[in-house]
């Protein structure tokens, strides 16, 4: 009996599955370890690796090595590849239990914000409120610190500069954008400190009208099926909460 196959949904399917163990893992990503998950050969995974590599969504840092996402196979994978994005009920338990003992000042709100932020994600927490430019609050520089990326000094010591200098990182995220969350991937930020980096952004509200911006800060090997959602469901508790003022 011969087996009609989608080669195409197949070719997604292992784009994504490579992805994803690359996300976990943060080493370059072999036929072998992608074949069993498929029940296909080594030797067919890399003709497809190939296709994948050849159409410039993934590639191999050393000749022999395995693959790793490009900066377009990023973006495919977070507009195409993500088709359900949910959050756990306890992780919304977490959320909305960090705002019961906030005081009634709106910065002790967005304080608290950027510490849920990177509490949920394991990134750093931005927090900005556009009729206040001088100041955002940010949490979870750590974060950022222990992931393999950014081993390199200069790379880490370029983010936490721009950070405190605070002019670029607000540019970026008070950029305008449609939809509830915007994913920036590496060269899309416009900023070469950040090359190494992924910035998701969302939009809260003070009394219906935009009053900035929340973001998280990680890098491109970022989980962003777990951080689209919890940013999307912080702005929403963080819009609910500043309606009460």
């Amino acid at each position: 009996m011969v087996r009609n196959v989608d080669y195409e949904a197949r070719r997604r399917a292992i784009l994504m599955a490579t992805i994803n163990k690359y996300i976990k893992e943060a080493l370059p990503i072999a036929s072998e370890q992608i074949a069993d998950d498929f029940d296909l050969s080594s030797a067919t995974i890399r003709n497809i690796f190939s296709e994948l590599e050849e159409a410039g969504y993934i590639t191999h840092p050393h000749t022999s090595g395995g693959r790793v996402p490009t900066n377009k196979g990023y973006r495919y994978y977070v507009d195409f590849l993500i088709s359900q994005m949910e959050l756990l009920n306890e992780e919304k338990e977490r959320i909305v239990e960090g705002y019961k003992n906030v005081i009634d000042r709106l910065e002790d709100v967005l304080e608290v914000t950027s510490t849920v932020i990177s509490a949920i994600t394991h990134y750093a927490g931005i927090v900005s409120f556009l009729e206040r430019q001088d100041k955002f609050f940010y949490t979870g520089i750590n974060y950022i610190l222990e992931q393999p990326e950014f081993r390199d000094f200069e790379k880490i010591r370029l983010i936490i500069k721009m950070i405190e200098e605070k002019k670029k990182i607000l540019d970026i995220i008070n950029r305008d954008f449609s939809g509830p969350t915007k994913v920036y991937i590496g060269e899309e930020l416009e900023c070469p400190e950040m090359e190494h980096c992924s910035l998701i952004v969302s939009v809260y509200r003070l009394k219906d009208r935009p009053s900035g911006r929340i973001a998280v800060l990680g890098p491109k090997r970022m989980e962003y099926r777990h951080t689209i959602p919890t940013l999307e469901y912080i702005s929403a508790v963080l819009s609910d909460t500043l309606s009460k003022f």
